[in-house]
């Protein structure tokens, strides 16, 4: 199994036909990934360390406690109050992850169709929502009351989104197709009809 190491190396080799690369500098890269968890909801200091601890692990590094700048009446949070736990992985670590995400991660999740489309932004950046952090083998075996999300921000030096599909499609991220989503918008539409139809 290539490692997405050997493949982001190689994406000057894959893509330069399509896009019509000259120079290997041209080709995108992976520059970072930053893996963030919102505690914002999280009043018990117990669970702000479950989440700072287990984040840490899954990542294999430490993670940072993030508080809030201003005071915000309306949202109960105070100045200071810790809001997020994120971790910027650069180096041989960021693919370390992906790789464990790629292959062993994401395989794991319940009722897993495939990844849209539709969060990669015009900067050339994806961004990925992990509903259960237990999918990582890391936490796996820990209290099912625990769980939490987080966010997975990988940014690459791709100029636009068509330039970023291919370059993650390269990478191994699998995406839905075309079919699955057609499908799932009629089955959508299916049951907004019944609805509308009991309402009535």
């Amino acid at each position: 199994m290539t490692s997405t190491r050997e493949k982001n190396k190689d994406s000057f080799k894959a893509l330069s036909g399509a896009f019509g690369y000259k120079n290997v500098m041209q080709a995108p890269k992976v520059t970072k990934i930053v893996v963030s968890a919102g505690v914002g909801s999280f009043k018990d200091k117990k669970k702000l360390d479950i989440v700072d601890s287990r984040l840490s692990q899954i990542v294999g590094q430490k993670a940072v406690k993030k508080g809030a700048k201003i005071s915000i009446a309306s949202f109960k949070v105070r100045e200071g109050d810790p809001v997020g736990c994120p971790v910027t992985l650069r180096g041989a670590r960021r693919f370390d992850f992906l790789d464990r995400l790629l292959n062993i991660a994401l395989p794991r999740t319940k009722d897993f169709r495939g990844l849209s489309t539709g969060s990669i932004d015009s900067m050339g950046n994806y961004t990925l929502g992990i509903r259960e952090h237990t999918i990582f083998p890391e936490t796996a075996d820990e209290d099912l009351k625990d769980v939490f999300g987080f966010a997975v921000t990988i940014v690459t030096t791709a100029k636009n989104k068509v330039e970023a599909r291919a370059f993650l499609d390269h990478l191994g991220f699998p995406f839905k197709k075309k079919e699955d989503v057609e499908a799932g918008a009629v089955a959508k539409k299916a049951k907004r009809a019944k609805k509308k139809e009991k309402a009535s």
